[in-house]
């Protein structure tokens, strides 16, 4: 019986652990640095993924680290609060500004002075994190010091003396790990209705050193935790991750493109009939066909494992975002688009294939094999250049370190497959088509293409210099341009130098006209305002936008919990609690992309009340809350501390976005959701909650 107990319990545990996300753990310690000198150093460590943000960002941008005091007697603060460690900074395109913060480990520290005599410090240091999908709410560790100093005055007469002065530690001194945990309670007061009648879900008790306790009422019990009810409707939906598989398939086609241009296709049925020649047994020649495909393979992954080793997987990160590289990387894909379409042929120096083919000659076996490979890397660089290099630039983003070799694991698969497939089935070497212009056209298409991409580098660099010479209308006016432009080259309206003469157009290369006419023209009410969500990952944000005319835009009834949810209970609606944040990248993602859906909206507006709740809302709080969190007091200072209570104590998360729907009496109807852009996911999400509510009523 005892040990189904121990059981029931872990299993409670684990259950109300399940969204409490702790990737980033805190200690803090006291160094003396001489008799009249002490610093508190902050060293976290953080989750893979995660990164925390440095000190004084500025306005508008994400959460800075500060240090913050409570009390302090006996010290003064000497200086402001130090970063120290391996600092990343970078030019985040959502904030529009450059941002810099610590990932893997990070330190901060404060010096203070010693004014004589005792001393006591208390308080907290504040800071924010973030991972690609959510952000944490402001989250604090506390720190509470107290010791015997002199002042500095006086240190230099006393030396041996301050050598032998204590420096105690305080509560918190060797351990402050954040965020809290979801096991909390508050600490036990009764309550009652306030003037007007209506019954609050908390209450602030005055404390007799002036600070004040949170407790809960007997009325609606608002606050009441119902973590284990939100567990019961299933796992909070949210994106996942697909970067891996993306990547591979994004060099898969990358691969395929290739394979149909003049530099690939032609030698196909020569480099299979010389394996099938090579050797009067079959059998072997199928296995050196084999062998060739399988040394493509080995090539171009060795090439994405050199790149990541000569530059390394975050510097390529921090390169992809940098203004500079952005910069070269848009002139390389312009370079790149005018040799596809015939300016001139970008080539390696012909002695390097030149001597790898006479090398191959020479030798026999499967080394003989591999440096024909190689030739025909070198050879068809004109064609797979622009393509490994555009594929290149984009997998840098995702920071992974084998990601450029699975990009070139995608695409050398595909650069491999014909030559074994033609080996295996030497019969359909008759049926390849014969290689002619429809290859040119590949090439000039892909030059259209490398042309449009290349804005998207510029873009990045004009947000970080701030130059508004590609704001959002002038982007889309390019792109508009561009794709117009393809368009009627396929239709045959106009034409390059390597052209052939042959006015006759295929139904495949008409439909392909049809569709980038088509794009051309659904950009064009992105001019006024329209938020084009098929483009929105390559376009400049909506405010660089100097003419609007869209405002179809979501806005919370109410930024209050108590409010919202008494305003729901007289109406006799469900409510559905936004937590975000003003810094939070992926809510403003989900706000755009998903809210202004109009089925999304729709119930939204009608059905349901809506309750955004900041939990980075640097509001002061009329005075302090004490809350016990999981048997430790934390203190709550802000509005924002706040709401980032109510999530962990209610519901058993505390990351954004966080999305969860309620009845006006504050208990789940459906389970939560988080970051993913699935619209019908997240109508599907709202109309069960809106089911659920209707049948409790």
């Amino acid at each position: 019986m005892k040990k189904l107990l121990t059981l029931c319990l872990l299993l409670a545990t684990t259950l109300i652990q399940a969204q409490i996300q702790e990737p980033v753990k805190f200690k803090s310690e006291l160094k003396k640095l001489s008799a009249s000198e002490v610093e508190v150093v902050f060293t976290a460590t953080i989750d893979q993924g995660w990164h925390v943000y440095s000190t004084e960002l500025g306005d508008g941008g994400p959460i800075s680290a500060t240090f913050n005091i409570d009390k302090i007697s006996g010290a003064k603060l000497n200086g402001k609060l130090k970063p120290q460690g391996k600092e990343i900074n970078v030019y985040d395109k959502m904030f529009e500004m450059k941002v810099r913060y610590f990932e893997h480990t990070a330190q901060f520290a404060q010096k203070l002075k010693l004014t004589g005599g005792a001393y006591h410090i208390e308080g907290y240091l504040e800071f924010g994190a973030c991972n690609d999908e959510n952000c944490l709410p402001p989250t604090q560790v506390s720190f509470n010091y107290s010791g015997q100093g002199v002042a500095a005055s006086e240190a230099t007469g006393n030396k041996a003396e301050s050598e032998n002065s204590s420096v105690a530690k305080g509560a918190n001194a060797t351990s402050a790990t954040s965020p809290g945990d979801a096991n909390a309670s508050l600490l036990p007061e009764n309550s009652s209705a306030d003037e007007s009648g209506q019954a609050d879900s908390i209450k602030v008790i005055g404390g007799a050193d002036g600070s004040t306790t949170i407790a809960v009422s007997d009325g609606a019990d608002l606050w009441k935790p119902v973590i284990n009810e939100l567990q019961s409707f299933g796992e909070m939906t949210s994106q996942k991750d697909m970067s891996w598989l993306y990547i591979f398939i994004t060099g898969l086609l990358g691969g395929l493109l290739a394979l149909f241009t003049p530099c690939v296709w032609p030698i196909i049925p020569m480099t299979v009939s010389f394996f099938l020649k090579r050797s009067k047994d079959k059998k072997k020649g199928i296995r050196d066909a084999w062998t060739y495909g399988a040394s493509i393979v080995v090539i171009y992954v060795a090439l994405g494992l050199a790149i990541t080793a000569i530059f390394g997987a975050s510097a390529l990160n921090a390169l992809s975002t940098n203004a500079i590289f952005n910069i070269l990387f848009c002139l390389m894909l312009v370079v790149f688009a005018a040799s596809f379409f015939g300016a001139f042929e970008l080539t390696l120096p012909s002695k390097w294939s030149n001597a790898v083919d006479s090398k191959s000659e020479k030798t026999s076996g499967l080394l003989s094999i591999f440096l024909m490979a190689f030739t025909l890397s070198l050879v068809s660089f004109s064609c797979t250049g622009p393509i490994i290099g555009f594929l290149l630039v984009q997998v840098s983003t995702t920071g992974n370190v084998i990601a450029p070799a699975i990009g070139m694991l995608g695409f050398a698969i595909a650069l491999a497959l014909p030559f074994t497939l033609f080996a295996l089935f030497p019969s359909w070497l008759k049926s390849m088509p014969k290689s002619g212009g429809w290859m040119n056209v590949i090439k000039v298409t892909l030059g259209f293409l490398e042309l449009a991409f290349a804005l998207k580098f510029l873009s990045v660099a004009d947000l970080a210099y701030g130059w508004h010479i590609l704001d959002r209308e002038t982007f889309l006016a390019l792109w508009i341009v561009i794709f117009a432009l393809l368009g009627f080259y396929l239709l045959g309206k106009f034409k390059f130098l390597h052209d052939d003469d042959n006015t006759k157009i295929g139904v495949g290369r008409f439909f392909l006209a049809l569709a980038s006419l088509a794009f051309a023209v659904y950009m064009v009410p992105g001019l006024w305002g329209a938020p084009l969500k098929a483009v929105s990952a390559f376009s400049p944000p909506l405010n660089t936008q100097d003419f609007n005319l869209y405002k179809n835009e979501i806005h919370a009834k109410f930024d209050d919990y108590d409010l919202g949810m008494e305003y729901a209970r007289q109406h006799g609606k469900p409510v559905m609690l936004d937590f975000t944040g003003y810094g939070c990248v992926n809510c403003r993602k989900m706000e755009l992309a998903v809210w202004t859906d109009s089925k999304v909206s729709d119930i939204i507006n009608n059905d349901y009340v809506l309750i955004s709740l900041y939990v980075d809302n640097k509001t002061s709080l009329p005075s302090p809350v004490k809350v016990v969190e999981n048997g430790r007091e934390r203190t709550l200072r802000t509005v924002g501390d706040k709401w980032s209570y109510l999530q962990r104590v209610k519901f058993g998360a505390n990351a954004q976005p966080f999305y969860v729907l309620v009845d006006n009496n504050g208990m789940p109807l459906n389970k939560s959701y988080s970051y993913n852009e699935d619209i019908p996911k997240y109508v599907e999400f709202l109309q069960t909650g809106l089911d659920n509510y209707k049948k409790g009523n």
